[in-house]
């Protein structure tokens, strides 16, 4: 039996091809039984935005049958597929699974939402019954590997997002950020991020102004914010305490002139303004006024590369607690090995005492005498027993194999004998 993973990541293929390779939710099991009964192998399907994986258990090592079978079932070119997949074998699978499920193998080093994904995909193939023994424990031995990395080093800390990245600066400037009220600009995939990480932070009083009002009123029912257009800043922009903006206008949104108004009204409470937009949402003269402390992307950059530096460093650690690992689960593997050989070492010694007892049980009801059946009964069981090892002792010392001599005696209880 063989343990395989291959896949395609943000690395090794496009974004075209892995939307083509991308398995859905609603195939899923499909995929599952369809690879069960074309490959004889147990599966688990890991298949995310940026990355689409086959975890497999199965008789052969080649992984041809399984790149023809992906093929077909998404109807990729199977060359294309071939030149776009990476292939692990044994150690390297369960490797590759920790690295993954740890946020190391990502295209945002250390990002924590792949462990769910991971984990959700375990639990669907677990559903279908696909899952035999070796793939359960190289899962399990894989989720308590990735928690381990994740809480015995930084690999998850510090923000390398910029919308992270706009929240965390703004927690670290207010001493509740709970209780701050938040004016979001824009409504795009970037401003709906900053909205997930302040509501995370407990904060409940969101505005989202947008040129559109029926996309601002979208984004802000998620979350039982306000909506309002951009028109209406000057009256809603002095309760705000945090203005964050990343919308895609050519100019800017809020003007000095705008802003020395918002801030006599709020009579110089400071405001923390994020200016995420490339160009400009928020002229750089703001940044002049007094009580109003206005950060660029580019200084958000600048804190996301140390913090991406620092990951990095902590990859490292990482690394060495994943080896750990899997050598762990590679003695386990192997182990299986040596439970399967002494079950059939236990079987055969059986067997053969089961017919000198069956002879001898025969041999007394003929009316032999019993201690000629006990004898006989040992001689012949004790040669049927040490027959395999003494010529497998005999092989080792002929061939000059002195480690696999040392390692019958111990077996068989013998004394160590020093070589001549």
């Amino acid at each position: 039996m063989s343990l395989l993973a291959l896949g395609m990541n943000h690395e090794s293929a496009s974004v075209e091809f892995r939307e083509k390779a991308a398995i859905g939710a609603e195939q899923i099991s499909q995929a599952l039984n369809e690879l069960q009964d074309s490959c004889h192998s147990q599966s688990v399907i890991v298949s995310t935005c940026n990355r689409t994986e086959l975890y497999i258990h199965c008789d052969e090592e080649d992984p041809e049958p399984i790149i023809h079978w992906l093929a077909n079932f998404q109807h990729l070119d199977e060359e294309q597929l071939r030149e776009s997949l990476y292939v692990y074998r044994g150690p390297e699978v369960i490797r590759h699974l920790i690295r993954v499920a740890a946020g190391l193998d990502s295209m945002i080093l250390g990002e924590p939402q792949i462990l769910g994904q991971v984990k959700q995909a375990y639990a669907e193939a677990r559903e279908v019954g696909v899952i035999g023994p070796i793939l359960e424990r190289c899962f399990q031995r894989g989720f308590a590997a990735a928690k381990e990395v994740r809480t015995q080093t930084g690999i998850g800390e510090s923000a390398v997002s910029v919308a992270y990245a706009a929240v965390s600066l703004a927690k670290q400037i207010f001493a509740d950020i709970s209780q701050a009220k938040v004016m979001l600009i824009g409504a795009g995939e970037t401003i709906e991020l900053v909205a997930k990480h302040l509501l995370e932070q407990g904060v409940k009083q969101i505005t989202v102004a947008n040129r559109t009002v029926a996309r601002a009123q979208e984004l802000a029912k998620q979350f039982d914010g306000r909506a309002i257009a951009l028109n209406e800043l000057p009256d809603y922009l002095p309760q705000a305490d945090i203005v964050i903006g990343s919308t895609a206008s050519p100019l800017p949104i809020i003007g000095k002139g705008m802003m020395e108004q918002v801030m006599k009204t709020r009579r110089h409470q400071p405001v923390f303004m994020v200016d995420i937009a490339v160009p400009r949402d928020i002229e750089s003269q703001v940044g002049d006024l007094r009580d109003v402390y206005l950060y660029t992307v580019d200084d958000l950059k600048g804190i996301i590369e140390q913090n991406l530096a620092h990951r990095r460093e902590e990859a490292d650690q990482a690394e060495a607690l994943i080896s750990q690992q899997v050598d762990e689960f590679m003695a386990w593997l192997r182990s299986l090995e040596t439970v399967d050989s002494i079950r059939h070492f236990r079987a055969h010694c059986f067997e053969m005492r089961d017919e000198q007892v069956h002879k001898a049980l025969e041999s007394l009801s003929n009316g032999h005498p019993p201690e000629e059946v006990i004898q006989e009964l040992a001689f012949k069981l004790t040669n049927k027993l040490i027959h395999a090892p003494t010529q497998a002792l005999n092989k080792a010392g002929r061939e000059g194999r002195f480690d696999h001599l040392e390692v019958i005696r111990q077996a068989l209880g013998c004394p160590a004998k020093s070589r001549m």
